[in-house]
C-alpha cells in the first residue's frame, strides 16, 4: 500500500497521441489533438468526506492522512509523474450533432498500474477549467458529487459494468448553479469526485475525429483501443475493426440489459455519455425506478419527449451504436459490415434480456412460453405500477400454494403505491398462478429457485429521496445517513439495510432532488 502522492504514475494516453500543450484553459475548439494538457483549478481548502476502502485495497492505496495527499484528490496537488489533461471529444446530444465537446469539467490526472498488471485511469471531476468548458466553469456541487460518487460504487456492487468513485471531497468553495434551470441560481457548497475506470473513452472520442476528418487519427485510436482494451481480437484491417465494433455492441447491450434487471435510469444517454468498454459512465440525472414506469425518465431536460425514458433504454443504445458505425465508417471501404454487425443488436440484447429475466423469476430454464409470460407480466407492472424492488422481493417469497384471489392481493399489497381494482387483482392473481404452475415445471429444489432469484433482484436500491435526505444532511454538517447509505450499497442483496426498505414517501413525489432532477450540477 502506498500513499497517492509517493506514487508512479504513468500517462500511455498522453505519450501516445498529440494533445495541446500549451496549459491554456481557455474555451476553444482544438482541432488535431485528443487532449489538451490543463491543471486542475486550486480550490479553498480540500477536505475528505469519502473514501472507497475496498477500491482504494484494489489500487493498492493508502486512506489519505497527510494534507498533500488529500489535496491530491481535490487538485491542489499534482504527484510529480502525473501529467494532467482534458480529453477531446464530440457527441449527439438529445438526438442531435453536438459538435466538439470534450472533458469540460473532468481532468484526467494519470493512469495507476496496480502490481497485477491492471491499469486505471484516474479523473477528477469539478477540478476547474478546460478549454472544454465551453460557458461553463469546470466545477461540481457537492449535491452531483455526492450522487457520483455513492451511485458509483452502488453499481458495481450491484454488479453493473460501471466506472468506479475512489474519494469524495469538498473545497470550501461556493459555487453557482440554477438547479431546475428556472432563473433561480443559487450558491452550493462545491466539491469534487475522483473517477476510477481502465479508461474513460467514449463514442465521442471517435466521432470528433470522423467528423473533422481526422482519419489518420481515427484509425490511430481505433488501433490503440483494440490493442490496450481488447487484445484478445487479433488480425488486422476491417476484420480487426469489425470484431472490436461487435464487442462493443455486446458489451453494450449487456450493460442496457443490467440497468433494466435492478430498474436504473441514466437519464442522458448521449454518444458523449457512451463508454466505449461498455461501462456506465457519467452519473448525472439518473433514477432507479420506484413505481415501475417504462416511461420514466427523471431528467427534466429529457421533458415531454422522453427520450432517454426507462423503457426506450435499449432502443437508444442501438441508434447510439450506430452513431459509432458512422464514425467508424471511413475506415471502410464500404458500410455493409458495418451494417450487418449492427443488425444483430436487437437478438443480442433480447437473448441477453430473456436469461435475466428468468434468473430474476428463478426460471432453470428460459421456454418459450416463458417469454410469453414475460410479456404478460411487463403489461401488468406497466398499467399497475407497483414500486419495482420490492414487488420482486415479494415475489421471491410468494407462497408455493395459491389458494385464493385475496392471499395473492394481500401477499403483494406492500408494493402497490395505489390499491388495485377489481380488474388489477384479477390480472395479478392470474399471473401469480400460470407462474406457480411454471415454478413447478424447474428440475432445480424450490430454494434453489428462490437463491437465484435473491442473486438478481436487489433489496436496496439508492432511490433518489434518500439520496436527497443524505445531501441535505451534508449541507448541514452532518453526515450519519451518507455513512449509511454508503455502507448500505455494498450489500444491496441482503437484508442488512431492511430500514431502507420501503416505497418512496408520498413527500418525494414532486420535490426537486427527490424525483425529477436537471442536467445542473
Amino acid at each position: 500500500m502506498q500513499s497517492l502522492s509517493s506514487k508512479i504514475y504513468k500517462n500511455e494516453f498522453v505519450s501516445t497521441f498529440q494533445g495541446d500543450e500549451s496549459g491554456d484553459s481557455t474555451p476553444r475548439q482544438t482541432p488535431g489533438v485528443f487532449y489538451s494538457k490543463v491543471l486542475p483549478t486550486p480550490v479553498k481548502k480540500v477536505s475528505l468526506i469519502g473514501w472507497s476502502e475496498e477500491l482504494a485495497q484494489e489500487l493498492e492505496l493508502e486512506k489519505p492522512s497527510e494534507q498533500k495527499d488529500i489535496d491530491i484528490l481535490g487538485g491542489n496537488f499534482v504527484a510529480e509523474t502525473m501529467a494532467p489533461y482534458a480529453a477531446c471529444y464530440a457527441g449527439h446530444q438529445f438526438g442531435h450533432w453536438a459538435g466538439q465537446l470534450g472533458d469540460g469539467r473532468a481532468i484526467t490526472l494519470a493512469e495507476l498500474e496496480t502490481t497485477a498488471g491492471k491499469t486505471w485511469e484516474m479523473q477528477l471531476k469539478g477540478a476547474g477549467l478546460t478549454p472544454y468548458s465551453r460557458r461553463a466553469d469546470g466545477r461540481a456541487v457537492l449535491r452531483s458529487s455526492v450522487r457520483e460518487y455513492l451511485m458509483s460504487e452502488a453499481m458495481h456492487y450491484l454488479r453493473v459494468p460501471t466506472t468506479r468513485a475512489l474519494s469524495l471531497v469538498t473545497t470550501g468553495d461556493m459555487v453557482v448553479r440554477d438547479m431546475l434551470y428556472n432563473g433561480n441560481p443559487q450558491e452550493e457548497p462545491g466539491a469534487v469526485v475522483m473517477r476510477i475506470a481502465p479508461s474513460f473513452l467514449r463514442f465521442g472520442n471517435f466521432e470528433i475525429l470522423a467528423a473533422r476528418k481526422e482519419l489518420e487519427n481515427l484509425r490511430k485510436l481505433s488501433d490503440w483501443t483494440i490493442n490496450r482494451y481488447y487484445p484478445h481480437i487479433q488480425g488486422e484491417g476491417e476484420a480487426k475493426i469489425i470484431a472490436w465494433f461487435s464487442e462493443v455492441l455486446d458489451r453494450t447491450a449487456t450493460m442496457i440489459v443490467e440497468w433494466l434487471r435492478v430498474g436504473f435510469v441514466h437519464g442522458v444517454m448521449n454518444t458523449d455519455n457512451m463508454s466505449i468498454l461498455g461501462l456506465t459512465i457519467d452519473y448525472g440525472p439518473y433514477s432507479f425506478l420506484d413505481n415501475y414506469d417504462p416511461k420514466f425518465t427523471p431528467n427534466t431536460t429529457d421533458l415531454p419527449g422522453r427520450r432517454y425514458a426507462f423503457g426506450k433504454q435499449s432502443s437508444i443504445a442501438y441508434w447510439n451504436l450506430g452513431c459509432l458505425a458512422g464514425a467508424l465508417a471511413p475506415l471502410f471501404s464500404g458500410t455493409e459490415k458495418l451494417a450487418e454487425v449492427l443488425d444483430t443488436f436487437e437478438s443480442n440484447f433480447y437473448g441477453k434480456y430473456f436469461t435475466m429475466m428468468g434468473n430474476k423469476l428463478g426460471l432453470d430454464e428460459v421456454k418459450e412460453k416463458d417469454i410469453t409470460f414475460f410479456t404478460n407480466l411487463e403489461k401488468f407492472l406497466t398499467s399497475f405500477q407497483p414500486d419495482m424492488t420490492i414487488f420482486y422481493q415479494l415475489l421471491i417469497d410468494l407462497p408455493q400454494e395459491l389458494k385464493d384471489e385475496e392471499t395473492v392481493i394481500t401477499h403483494f399489497q406492500e408494493s402497490f403505491y395505489q390499491e388495485l381494482d377489481g380488474n388489477g387483482k384479477e390480472k395479478l392473481f392470474a399471473l401469480m398462478k400460470t407462474y406457480s404452475e411454471r415454478l413447478k415445471e424447474n428440475t432445480s429444489a424450490p430454494e434453489q429457485s428462490k437463491e437465484q432469484m435473491r442473486q438478481h433482484n436487489p433489496r436496496f436500491i439508492l432511490r433518489n429521496y434518500l439520496l436527497h435526505q443524505a445531501i441535505e444532511e451534508l449541507e448541514k454538517g452532518e453526515n450519519k445517513l451518507f455513512l449509511e447509505l454508503q455502507e448500505a450499497l455494498k450489500a444491496p442483496y441482503s437484508r442488512n439495510a431492511d430500514k431502507f426498505f420501503a416505497k418512496r414517501p408520498g413527500w418525494a413525489n414532486k420535490k426537486p432532488g427527490s424525483s425529477m432532477l436537471s442536467c445542473s450540477s
